[in-house]
C-alpha cells in the first residue's frame, strides 16, 4: 500500500508499529471528536505480528528515504538510507506465517478478491474526489475504474441499476432533536431486484445499520408493487461527538445520537421521494425466450371458418347437392347446475371429480388442436408441448361423464324408422358368431335375443325417464339420448349397445346399474373409426382391389364427417365438460412426442 503524503519522520519511526500509537490526539479529550478510521497500533501493530512488514518513506526536503523492518511490533534494525518516492509505502509479506490454521483460510483467492472488490466499491461509489482502480494479479482488465460517483455505481452494480437512480437530500439542524446532513441516491419506482443493496458511510465511515435499512425497505414494500427490494447510497454527515464508533468489535456498526429522529427524517425523505417518481413509472415489456413461446391460441384457433363447413354424403338429390353446406355455430347446452338428487348418482359424479388429474385437465382445457394423426390418435398442442391423444378413449370418457351429469335431462333424437329390438340383438348376435354361416344355435340365439327384448321392455321406463332411451310396448327403439349436441352417434352400432344393455347390466344393484348402462352409452357414442377402411390410409388398397366407387365415395365421406366432428364437436366438448381421469395419464391416451425446449437444445432453432 503506498501513498503520496508528508512521509513519516525518521524519529517517528521506532514507535511506529507499537500498539496504542497515534498522532491524531494530543489530549485525552480529543477522544470526544475524533474524526479518523482507527488508530496506526491498531492495524499497523497487529501486522507486524502476523507478518514480515517492511516501511519505506520519505519526508518532503530530504535526499533520501528510509527503509526499516518490523516483528512483533518493533524494529528489527536501525532505519537505513535508500532511493524513495514521495510518500510512505508499507509492504506486508508473509502474511499468517507463524500461524498455520488461520493460512490454511486463505487457500481461496477468488472468495478473497471478490470481498476486497466489494469493499473498493463501495468506497469508490463514495469517494467521488477519488479515482479507484483494482486489478486482478495477472488481469488486463481492472475490475474496478472510476471516475464520478454514478460512473463508479454504473462501473460496479450495472447500468440497470445506474439508469433507475435518483438524488435524495435530507438534513436537520436543531441542537433540541438531531444534526445532521444526508445525501445519496436511491433506485426509482422502475428498479427491481431480489435483494436490498445498501452502501452507506456515516462520516466516510463505511457501516451498516439494520434499523436504517429496515426502515427503507419498509418504504419500498408500501409504496411499490411486489414489494421491490431498492438499491440505496446514503451519505450521513454528522458531529463526531454525535456518532459513537466502539459498540461493535469489527467496526461495522455504529451507535447515532438520536438515531430514531434521525431515521424518521430519511424514511420521511424517501417516502416523499418515491411517491413523486411513482406517478412517472416506465414499463419495459419482458420478451419471451424463442424457445418458450406459444405460437398458437386456444381460444382462436386456425381454421375457425371450417366449423361451419361439412361435407354432405354422396348420392343426395340435386337441390342438396354440393361439396359443402352452411352449418350455425356449434354452441353446447351446458349441464345442469346440480346432479340428480339419487344418491348414487352423485356418488359417481363425486368420483370423477375426486379422480380428476389436475395436469391433464390443464392440457384439455387450453390445447390447440393440430389434426388427426392416424385412425385413431390425434395431435393436439399445450403451451410448448405437443401430445398424441387417443380420440376413442377420450369420447368415450367424456360421454360417459355427460351421461351422468345430464342425468334424466336429455334432449331425444328421434329414429326415422322404429327399429325392433329382436333384429338388432340377433344382428349383433350373429356378428359376435366366428362362423356366421352356421345355423346350428339359431334357436339358441333366438331365445336370447326374445328374453333379452322382454327385460329391455319391462324397463323401458327406466330407461326412458333417466337416460332418454325410448322403447314402445311393441319392443321397438324409437329414441336415443342427445348426449353432445350436433352429434349423431354410428348407427351401426345400434345393435352391440341393445345387446350389452340386456347382458351387462345388473338391474338389482341401482349403483352399478347406472354405471353400466352410462358406460355403454359412452362406448356406442364414442368416435369410433368407421366400419368402412380409410380411403387416405393404408385402406386405400381394399378400394383399389374393388374398384367400387360407389363404396369409396361414402367411405371418403364417413371418415371427412369423423375428422370434423372430432375438431369441431369433440375437442370443443372436452374443453367445456371433460374431467381427465388419473389413468389416463399413464393408459396411453395422453402421450407427449415434442417440446419445443428439447427441440431448440437439439436442433437450435425450431
Amino acid at each position: 500500500v503506498s501513498d503520496d503524503g508528508h512521509g513519516i519522520r525518521y524519529e517517528d519511526l521506532p514507535i511506529l508499529c507499537e500498539r496504542h500509537t497515534t498522532s491524531k490526539l494530543s489530549a485525552f479529550e480529543d477522544l470526544q471528536s475524533i474524526k479518523s478510521m482507527g488508530f496506526r497500533g491498531e492495524a499497523l501493530a497487529s501486522m507486524t505480528y502476523v507478518g514480515h512488514v517492511t516501511v519505506t518513506t520519505i519526508t518532503e526536503g530530504q535526499l533520501h528515504g528510509y527503509r526499516v523492518s518490523y516483528r512483533d511490533g518493533v524494529m528489527e534494525h536501525e532505519p537505513r538510507a535508500c532511493a524513495a518516492v514521495k510518500g510512505t509505502q508499507i509492504m506486508i509479506e508473509n502474511l499468517f506465517y507463524n500461524m498455520t490454521a488461520r493460512r490454511k483460510t486463505l487457500q481461496n483467492a477468488a472468495d478473497d478478491y471478490s470481498k476486497i472488490v466489494d469493499m473498493i466499491s463501495r468506497f469508490a461509489v463514495h469517494h467521488i474526489k477519488v479515482s479507484f482502480s483494482c486489478r486482478k494479479h495477472g488481469a488486463a482488465r481492472a475490475d474496478v475504474h472510476t471516475v464520478s460517483r454514478l460512473n463508479a455505481i454504473r462501473s460496479v452494480y450495472g447500468v440497470v441499476v445506474a439508469r433507475d437512480l435518483m438524488e435524495i437530500e435530507a438534513s436537520e439542524n436543531d441542537p433540541s432533536y438531531s444534526i445532521f446532513e444526508m445525501d445519496g441516491l436511491i433506485s426509482n419506482s422502475n428498479y427491481s431486484a431480489k435483494k436490498t443493496t445498501m452502501v452507506l458511510f456515516i462520516n466516510d465511515r463505511l457501516v451498516e445499520c439494520t434499523a436504517l435499512k429496515r426502515a427503507i425497505e419498509v418504504v419500498y414494500a408500501a409504496t411499490l408493487p411486489k414489494a421491490s427490494k431498492p438499491f440505496v447510497y446514503m451519505s450521513i454527515v454528522l458531529p463526531p461527538e454525535h456518532l459513537d464508533v466502539n459498540v461493535h468489535p469489527t467496526k461495522r456498526e455504529v451507535s447515532l445520537l438520536n438515531q430514531e429522529r434521525i431515521i424518521e427524517n430519511i424514511q420521511n425523505a424517501v417516502e416523499m421521494k418515491l411517491r413523486n417518481s411513482n406517478a412517472e413509472r416506465t414499463f419495459v415489456s419482458q420478451k419471451v425466450p424463442v424457445h418458450k413461446m406459444v405460437r398458437t391460441d386456444s381460444m382462436d384457433p386456425s381454421g375457425r371458418l371450417h366449423a361451419y363447413l361439412q361435407v354432405k354424403p354422396s348420392g343426395q338429390s340435386e337441390k342438396n347437392s354440393g361439396l359443402s353446406s352452411m352449418r350455425s355455430s356449434i354452441l353446447q347446452r351446458r349441464n345442469p347446475k346440480e346432479t340428480a338428487d339419487l344418491t348414487s348418482i352423485q356418488e359417481l359424479v363425486n368420483n370423477i371429480d375426486q379422480k380428476c388429474h389436475s395436469g391433464l385437465l390443464d392440457v384439455v382445457k387450453h390445447c390447440t388442436y393440430i389434426g388427426m394423426a392416424d385412425d385413431v390418435f390425434a395431435l393436439l398442442q399445450h403451451n410448448t408441448h405437443l401430445y398424441l391423444v387417443n380420440v376413442v378413449n377420450l369420447s368415450k370418457e367424456l360421454m360417459y361423464q355427460q351421461v351422468l351429469r345430464r342425468f334424466a335431462h336429455f334432449n331425444a333424437i328421434k329414429l326415422s324408422e322404429a327399429a325392433p329390438l329382436p333384429d338388432l340383438i340377433m344382428m349383433a348376435l350373429k356378428d359376435e358368431d366366428l362362423d356366421p354361416a352356421c345355423t346350428d344355435n339359431d334357436d339358441l340365439k333366438e331365445k336370447i335375443a326374445e328374453m333379452n327384448t322382454e327385460l329391455l321392455k319391462e324397463k323401458a321406463e327406466l330407461l326412458d325417464e333417466y337416460f332418454g332411451i325410448h322403447i314402445d310396448h311393441h319392443g321397438n327403439l324409437s329414441r336415443l339420448p342427445v348426449i353432445l349436441d350436433q352429434y349423431t352417434p354410428d348407427m351401426d352400432r345400434v345393435p352391440e349397445f341393445v345387446l350389452s344393455l340386456g347382458n351387462d347390466v345388473d338391474w338389482d344393484d341401482e349403483k352399478n346399474c347406472f354405471q353400466v348402462i352410462s358406460a355403454a352409452l359412452g362406448d356406442f357414442y364414442a368416435m369410433h373409426p368407421p366400419l368402412l377402411p380409410n380411403p387416405s390410409g393404408e385402406g386405400i388398397q381394399f378400394y383399389k382391389n374393388e374398384i367400387d366407387l360407389e363404396l369409396l365415395s361414402e367411405a371418403e365421406t364417413a371418415w371427412a364427417q369423423r375428422e370434423w366432428t372430432v375438431q369441431h364437436v369433440l375437442f370443443p366438448s372436452m374443453r367445456l365438460f371433460l374431467k381427465p381421469p388419473n389413468s389416463m395419464a399413464t393408459n396411453g391416451t395422453f402421450v407427449q412426442v415434442a417440446s419445443l425446449e428439447k427441440l431448440y437444445k437439439t436442433f437450435e432453432r425450431c
